[in-house]
């Protein structure tokens, strides 16, 4: 899922204004393409039903994603409304230096995939906290996964509402109602199949934004301005120098964006869904060269708006603009579709994410001392979290008008407060349990009191958190007692791919070498399966 800061909450809210050029112009055609794609979305939620049979299908797809659905699923969660939009409008007014702020997004995805994501696949875990209390020796949730569910709550709602201007520009519809359509879709398949819904889905909305984006509108976009010889002729020549949007925001999108990336519940949960270390590592870095073509792309289409319309009152509604006006009835309702599915894609991540969360770092705590549940059991209480959850999320929305606020608290504590502990138990091995609970509350309580001195839409909060964060996790490791060695060899143990869990044993027993077939029934024994 896409990490929005201020800015790009605001250009998610802003929606519109970016399609508002289509409420006069979009016709039947249009429709029945956006009904289509609304009606697929959900009969592959009623297909996943059936794929979804323990925890781990559910949470994390049953480790069994192959290298292409890795990568397209990835993409699409990192890839939402404003890497589209906000793209566009950044390359509108700053040329191919806008592309910057994806180019991050991309940055961040192929450095998680480069230095961690095999070491996180061989652990097998399902949440960012459960990694911490392994590391650790100890329980850090009472923090972490209280701040990942706020943060990923947040997403969650901050998504849904902007179905509220979706639905009112397509379909004159009142907002309440754009947001209880919008988001009982996004509620009813994310239920239904979980992680099976979530990546079959992201697959299809993958696909969409990729021929309607790069294979339609960019090459049509380029060509109705000339090319880049006619581009270059009617604009300024810092619209083709990669740094004229300056240092200073290159630095914070890189801090903001790139960092976010390492750490996000939303982004591990798709990393535990490959199937095997190397599928993570090529599929991720893959996804991460996508996200690099995807971010020129967008700054060269925003260049291209500004050579046809180059008086446009709002940067933001070029794409709005170039789409209504250069794309025919049909195409024109494909590249809504894409639109749309960018905020599924979000929303629906976001939502599972925060189900996990939920389940198995903060009800689990109150579990505890009565058994393990069967796999009935578990997926049950998984659907009834996700289902709550989503509930809540559509009832958040329909009585707030901006949660910019909730959501900017929640990012900052989460990149503030927990980047450092999460980052040391994967490089710096001196790293404690005390430090990391010193690091995660210093870190907070800076950026809370930065967040209040500074403003809250401030970059200087997460500068101040994370070196406040850093300081204390260094010193207080240093001057507490080493983690024992006992947790140390557990932890170095499932870093080479083994595991004291049975269940997660015979998973990690599954096909090795070949993509899994999500279709194939599973049998009804307990033989161990290899997916073909």
């Amino acid at each position: 899922m896409e990490y929005p800061g201020p800015m790009t909450v605001r250009r998610i809210y802003g929606c519109r204004h970016h399609i508002a050029g289509f409420e006069e112009d979009t016709v039947i055609g249009d429709y029945a393409v956006i009904g289509l794609y609304i009606a697929g979305m959900i009969g592959i939620g009623w297909y996943s039903l059936r794929l979804a049979k323990t925890r781990s299908d559910y949470l994390v797809a049953g480790r069994r994603l192959g290298g292409f659905m890795y990568s397209g699923t990835m993409s699409a969660v990192v890839l939402g409304g404003a890497s589209t939009i906000g793209g566009v409008g950044l390359g509108y007014t700053h040329g191919i230096s806008g592309a910057w702020l994806v180019l991050t997004i991309g940055l961040g995805i192929l450095v998680l995939h480069a230095l961690f994501a095999r070491r996180l696949v061989r652990l097998r875990l399902y949440t960012v906290s459960e990694m911490l209390d392994l590391r650790y020796g100890g329980s850090t949730s009472a923090i972490s996964g209280v701040v990942m569910w706020g943060y990923t709550l947040m997403l969650t709602v901050t998504s849904t509402l902007a179905f509220a201007t979706i639905f009112n520009v397509l379909f004159d519809l009142p907002s309440l109602a754009g947001i209880a359509i919008g988001g009982a879709i996004v509620v009813l398949y994310s239920v239904l199949g979980g992680m099976w819904s979530i990546t079959l889905t992201d697959i299809a909305q993958f696909v969409i934004t990729t021929i309607g984006f790069l294979f339609l509108l960019f090459p049509i976009a380029l060509t109705a301005a000339g090319g880049l010889d006619g581009m270059a002729d009617k604009l300024d020549p810092s619209y083709f120098e990669f740094d004229s949007i300056g240092g200073g925001t290159i630095l914070t999108y890189v801090l903001i964006y790139g960092f976010g990336l390492l750490i996000g519940q939303d982004i591990w949960q798709r990393v535990f869904t490959a199937r095997s270390p190397r599928v993570a590592t090529i599929g991720g870095i893959g996804s991460g060269v996508y996200c690099v073509v995807y971010a020129i792309a967008g700054a060269l289409i925003g260049a291209a708006a500004k050579t046809l319309y180059p008086n446009l009152a709002d940067a933001d509604d070029a794409f709005a603009t170039i789409v209504a006006d250069l794309l025919p009835t049909g195409l024109r309702g494909l590249v809504l579709a894409a639109a749309l599915s960018a905020l599924m894609s979000t929303a629906s991540g976001a939502l599972i994410a925060c189900s996990t969360v939920s389940s198995m770092d903060i009800l689990a705590r109150f579990r505890r001392g009565h058994g393990k549940d069967t796999d009935d059991t578990a997926v049950s209480t998984n659907r009834w979290t996700t289902l709550v959850l989503g509930v809540l999320a559509i009832g958040i929305a329909m009585i707030v008008t901006d949660v910019v606020a909730a959501l900017t608290v929640a990012y900052n504590i989460l990149v503030g407060g927990l980047l450092v502990a999460i980052l040391g138990a994967l490089l710096w091995p001196r790293g404690t349990r005390a430090g990391a609970l010193a690091s995660m509350v210093t870190g907070s309580v800076v950026v809370i009191v930065s967040m209040i001195t500074e403003g809250l839409l401030a970059n200087e909060p997460i500068y101040y958190g994370l070196g406040a964060s850093l300081f204390a996790y260094v010193v207080v490791s240093l001057l507490t007692p080493r983690t024992s060695a006992d947790v140390l060899s557990v932890w170095n143990a499932r870093l080479r791919g083994g595991t004291d869990d049975p269940d997660e044993a015979r998973e990690s027993r599954r096909g090795e070498s070949t993509d899994a077939d999500p279709t194939t029934p599973k049998p009804a024994t307990n033989t161990i399966r290899r997916t073909t």
